[in-house]
């Protein structure tokens, strides 16, 4: 089965790209994953339980949205990524854009505060996983004809960033996650596929579909919102091919005291 959208049908800034998301039950996930399908795209979305990743599937349709579709995704298990890229493959032909969103949490200042099995669940989702993903969803990728990766790094990604409450873990993960995505930046640029970071502070993820989504402050002095990021996103990947933007930077205004994302 194949899916395609024309560009004629809709005049929405990405009608017809084809849209994975990673970690897209919940929290910033979900709302570019509704971001992504109000521009009019078709989102693919993953979360460690298929029901979890249906659920805001089941949103965007109820929207009239979409196409939408749901998929579990375990990134710490290589199996299940590529089972997942294997089914994405058999709707698609192509992926235009992969979002890395998904990754655990893990606060703690204390290094000796969680279990060993903490450490590896976070460090494996984060790292390994965003590798795996990008590994399976390669040739779908290299099928389209504007490929992009995008990824939702954290300023606990940025070297000598120690603001944030996470676990040291977690800072872990996420610098293994930059290193990664700097270098394939270098590394498929020649085959077309641009690499975008985003290193945000933690922000205010509103509901897209609440009320505060239209009205929220958005000054000089405000934290961060989901609105700005994930205006950012959608403007990188809007760009002609000739603008590849490495990473979108943001000043911290206050102490972080909480997780940027979840999956």
């Amino acid at each position: 089965m194949s899916e395609s959208i024309s560009q004629t049908d809709n005049p929405a800034p990405l009608h017809g790209r084809r849209v994975v998301i990673t970690g897209a039950s919940r929290d910033f996930g979900r709302t570019l994953a509704i971001r992504f399908a109000q521009q009019g795209a078709a989102v693919h979305l993953s979360a460690r339980t298929e029901q979890a990743a249906e659920k805001v599937a089941q949103e965007i349709r109820d929207l009239g949205l979409g196409p939408a579709h749901a998929f579990a995704c375990d990134l710490t298990d290589p199996a299940s990524v590529q089972a997942f890229a294997e089914s994405v493959g058999a709707l698609t032909p192509a992926v235009d854009i992969l979002v890395h969103n998904g990754a655990r949490w893990l606060e703690g200042s204390d290094l000796l505060s969680v279990g060993d099995e903490d450490v590896v669940d976070t460090i494996a989702s984060g790292a390994t996983g965003t590798a795996l993903v990008t590994k399976n969803f390669l040739p779908l990728l290299l099928a389209s004809e504007c490929p992009d990766i995008v990824g939702m790094v954290s300023v606990c990604g940025v070297p000598g960033n120690h603001r944030s409450e996470a676990h040291a873990a977690f800072y872990a993960a996420k610098s293994a996650q930059a290193g990664f995505l700097d270098v394939l930046s270098k590394r498929l640029r020649p085959r077309g596929v641009r690499v975008i970071g985003l290193y945000p502070p933690d922000f205010d993820n509103h509901d897209p579909l609440g009320s505060e989504w239209d009205t929220v402050e958005r000054g000089a002095s405000s934290q961060l919102t989901a609105q700005s990021l994930s205006e950012c996103v959608l403007f990188a990947v809007s760009q002609p091919r000739d603008c590849f933007i490495r990473s979108f930077h943001f000043e911290q205004v206050q102490e972080s005291t909480t997780g940027e994302m979840t999956e």
